[in-house]
């Protein structure tokens, strides 16, 4: 799969700009986790970009979402493991999360809106001054970014990462792209 093919779908599948910039925050800390552990960062990076390449499409519909983008997935040339990945990052589908792919993607699409919610309370409204001391006060308390799921995000253990280790490698992977995504 190539990253021009993959954008050129997004932007047919998906209209909305707060979705792409997800899409696209997911990519880059999928990025800064492949390089951590030494894995192929644009397999990595490519499965985090399209993962919710389907949402439009399925309308929101759990049941469905996911099992649309891993075909999509495929269909660009994503592999297996990329597919996979996608279809369990959906826990709606009851299928577990087994390989280092799987449960980085699981516990990375969380993650980034915890960090836009971050950087939306702000007076600037940037992630340029957000801190992960910041973040990880903001973690414990319920309501600040409630579709954030905090137990996902803290599934970080799952590939070896403490939680503030976790936040503050997608703090700065979505600062290196704040220009792409707004903020």
């Amino acid at each position: 799969m190539m990253r021009d093919e993959a954008i050129a779908s997004i932007r047919a599948n998906v209209e909305n700009e707060n979705l792409v910039n997800h899409m696209l925050a997911t990519e880059a800390i999928m990025r800064a986790l492949s390089r951590r552990f030494g894995q192929d960062e644009e397999e990595w990076g490519l499965t985090g970009l399209i993962h919710d390449i389907d949402v439009e499409l399925t309308e929101g519909d759990m049941s469905a979402h996911s099992k649309l983008g891993a075909d999509i997935a495929r269909e660009l040339g994503a592999s297996n493991e990329m597919a996979h990945a996608i279809l369990c990052h959906n826990e709606a589908h009851g299928v577990p999360c087994e390989s280092l792919l799987e449960k980085a993607l699981f516990c990375t699409d969380p993650l980034t809106g915890l960090i836009v919610a971050g950087a939306l309370v702000r007076p600037d409204k940037k992630l340029a001054g957000l801190s992960v001391e910041s973040l990880m006060k903001r973690f414990s308390e319920k309501r600040f970014a409630a579709g954030a799921n905090r137990e996902h995000i803290a599934q970080c253990k799952e590939i070896g990462l403490e939680l503030e280790e976790f936040i503050a490698l997608g703090l700065e992977a979505m600062q290196g792209i704040a220009s792409d995504i707004g903020l």
